[in-house]
């Protein structure tokens, strides 16, 4: 199916519109908290661990990202339909109800935990419905960029782990349930007073159906689909799975263990931007190869096990700027390659992707660990996906060039 420029696009020109910045800040504010709510669960999987609750932590944080990613799909759908500045105010709500479930009641059995996980997913679904509102108010040239500064939103993952183990242990263990619930809150009665759709922003006529069907017949989206889910998968993956891992690995302490996961997230979240804004100047497919790079190069490191300092930090922190980096990329390949009037259900299915990327690997390791007593062979699997990631991104930048010629 062949792509072609749409009427909705903001300006043909270079020129951002009034209001584009202020939707920009309110949106990648509300995609910290919510992203913040989404990665609650995370910090205290190894206490729920050490109070008997299960014997592993995986399953307890892999349920929301599971959900945050097949929800997207349809949470991209309606922002197509219904605009960000509803759905973006409207999610936040909806998730207060799972977040103070799990304060007052969930937290305290393992059933009641998967059941508040698995609602708390809806956080995660909100960059399906950011992601179409930001491209809606940026000219193509500045798509990149104004996406790349909309993702670092997931450094809330990084609020959560800074603040929710020793909000728990400090206070008490409704504290930080509470505190995410209330800056949800706050966010949605700002978001819904403030947010506003773009000038030029039509809603999608055709059904979620008949919208969801026409994406999936482009084949940008399934390439992005699996760049996807190894750049973004692997930075969710890590955020989740990392304070395990840390413990398991290298005998590190719970909070030790938290606050360095949250230094790896803080290097991807500065990258992403990076990422859409050097997609903008060099191309998608070139910052893509960069990234990919960088990741093959600190899996082979880690595969080996390395002394945590320093030779294992560094990669750590090369492999969280490569994750990144190309996080930020592909979505200015969306923006560059899709029709903005479905830049919503295409980021429904490549976020989807990325989410998917993340919940399947900490199972993984996990039961390679299990096994083996290392995470060597895990580490040797994303080499292999990523060495992938790179035939692929060679194919859409070959793509690119006979379009081009062809033009």
């Amino acid at each position: 199916m062949t792509v072609t420029p749409s009427r909705t696009t903001t300006a043909s020109s270079d020129t951002v519109p009034a209001g584009a910045w202020r939707a920009l800040l309110l949106v990648t504010v509300g995609f910290g908290i919510n992203f913040w709510a989404w990665a609650l669960l995370s910090p205290l999987g190894p206490i729920y661990v050490e109070r008997g609750l299960s014997a592993d932590a995986s399953l307890i944080v892999a349920i929301p990202v599971l959900v945050g990613s097949l929800g997207r799909i349809v949470m991209g759908a309606l922002t197509d339909r219904f605009g960000g500045h509803l759905m973006f105010p409207l999610v936040s709500v909806l998730t207060v109800i799972p977040v103070l479930f799990l304060g007052f009641v969930g937290q305290y059995t393992y059933p009641t935990l998967l059941v508040g996980g698995f609602f708390l997913g809806i956080a995660g679904t909100t960059f399906a419905i950011g992601v179409p509102y930001v491209n809606s108010w940026f000219p193509p040239a500045k798509r990149g960029m104004a996406t790349g500064l909309y993702g670092v939103g997931m450094g809330g993952t990084a609020i959560s782990a800074f603040t929710t183990v020793p909000l728990l242990t400090g206070i008490g263990d409704v504290a930080p349930f509470v505190a995410t619930a209330a800056a949800l809150i706050a966010f949605a009665v700002v978001g819904r007073l403030f947010m506003r759709p773009a000038p030029t922003w039509q809603p999608a006529r055709r059904s979620i159906v008949a919208q969801s069907a026409a994406v999936m017949r482009l084949t940008v989206t399934w390439q992005a689909c699996y760049l996807y889910a190894l750049s973004f998968g692997g930075y969710v993956a890590f955020s989740v799975f990392l304070p395990t891992m840390l413990q398991n690995w290298y005998g590190l302490e719970t909070a030790d263990a938290s606050f360095r996961m949250a230094g790896f997230v803080i290097v991807a979240v500065i990258m992403r931007p990076l990422g859409g804004t050097l997609s903008d100047s060099l191309g998608a497919s070139r910052t893509l190869l960069l990234s990919y790079t960088a990741v093959a190069a600190a899996a082979l490191v880690l595969a080996f096990q390395p002394a945590l300092m320093p030779l294992g930090t560094i990669a750590f922190i090369v492999m969280a700027a490569g994750l990144g980096l190309g996080s930020g990329a592909v979505f200015a390949l969306v923006a560059q390659t899709s029709e903005p009037s479905v830049v919503g259900s295409v980021t429904g299915f490549v976020g989807a992707a990325g989410g998917l990327g993340g919940f399947v690997p900490p199972l993984v390791m996990a039961a390679i660990h299990a096994s083996s007593g290392s995470y060597s062979l895990g580490i040797v699997l994303l080499l292999l996906a990523t060495l992938g990631a790179v035939g692929v991104t060679l194919f859409v930048a070959r793509g690119a060039r006979t379009a081009a010629a062809g033009s």
